[in-house]
């Protein structure tokens, strides 16, 4: 396929998020890359949705940052899944999979 992206339908960013944070701790950059990198570059995450999208989850506590040095020794907001963000996890997760399943189940009936 010919640089093809699909735009995030409204509100997956923070499941997509949460699960990259689940992997382990990263620095905003490096969340976007990561999203990027494992839908085989088909999924694109801006910077102007991503920050504002990593500041409403630490507000709500399922993730927590702090400062640290990135690989390249410059300073970086590094990002970590809490307890809280990893039991929303499970339930953005489940609600994706029963939503999709639907979805399926109306684009296949004849």
């Amino acid at each position: 396929m010919a640089d093809s992206h699909i735009e995030l339908p409204q509100g997956t960013l923070d499941l997509l998020i949460l699960k990259s944070l689940a992997l382990g701790p990263q620095h905003g950059w490096a969340v976007a890359e990561r999203i990027q990198q494992i839908s085989s570059e088909v999924l694109r995450v801006r910077q102007g949705s991503l920050y504002p999208a990593l500041h409403r989850l630490e507000r709500r506590g399922w993730i927590k940052a702090r400062w640290g040095t990135s690989e390249n020794n410059r300073r970086a907001k590094y990002y970590e899944l809490t307890k809280a963000g990893a039991k929303r996890l499970e339930v953005e997760t489940s609600t994706w999979r029963q939503l999709t399943a639907a979805i399926a189940q109306v684009l296949e009936a004849v």
